[in-house]
């Protein structure tokens, strides 16, 4: 195997709490379940042939635009037009930092290991995000979803992550971790050693391993 020379990490559910988190936790405000957005985003991805979270992971939805049509689509099944707006906050409250894999981050970009982070997220999420964690201290490169038009797991945003590394990188040489597995597969298939990030023991002693520290 080739030696490491750049590690790209996820975001949300490797470098913060689990996601489901903060989904659980504007169903307890709200009282619409998980399942019940998950329908309504299925209905809208069956109408219009897209579905709306990656529409709006890949900036071709404002956060308001993808509330309104989500809001719409839970009518049928709730009997009103639920307010949806509150969203983000609840869902930034509910995540907090995951500290031991931010001081690992830390560790490996002192080795010399050129860092990257990839994240599929929300153009009108980025300040709550970044300023959960030192983004620009801990990596040299972000590509956000919402800011160049792919998003995991298709194939062109890590290709387009390698591109923008430069140095020659290639893709035997980068560790990807995320929490994902189809996000990890596609890294896999593209030749990217990965990990899957399931929780801090086996993510952190699995990491150490690929890289030798």
């Amino acid at each position: 195997m080739a030696e490491i020379r750049a590690l790209i990490s996820d975001f949300g559910g490797v470098l913060t709490t689990p996601l489901m988190g903060s989904f659980a936790a504007f169903q307890d405000h709200s009282g619409i379940s998980t399942e019940a957005l998950g329908r309504a985003m299925q209905a809208i991805a069956d109408r219009d042939r897209a579905h709306p979270l990656f529409e709006l992971e890949t900036g071709h939805l404002t956060e308001a635009e993808f509330l309104t049509r989500v809001a719409a689509a839970l009518e049928p099944e709730l009997g009103h037009v639920p307010e949806m707006h509150g969203f983000k906050e609840i869902y930034f409250e509910a995540l907090q930092p995951n500290e031991p894999m931010i001081e690992l981050m830390g560790e490996i970009k002192a080795t010399g290991i050129r860092m990257a982070l990839l994240t599929n997220n929300v153009r009108e999420w980025e300040p709550l995000w970044r300023s959960m964690l030192p983004v620009d201290e801990l990596f040299e490169l972000v590509v956000d979803s919402a800011f160049v038009g792919v998003r995991k797991p298709d194939p062109p945003i890590y290709e387009l992550t390698i591109d923008r590394l430069g140095g020659g990188i290639a893709a035997g040489e980068c560790l990807f971790v995320d929490d994902v597995a189809v996000n990890v597969e596609a890294a896999r298939e593209l030749g990217i050693n990965a990990v899957h990030f399931r929780d801090n023991d086996q993510a952190i002693a699995e990491i150490r391993a690929e890289l030798g520290i």
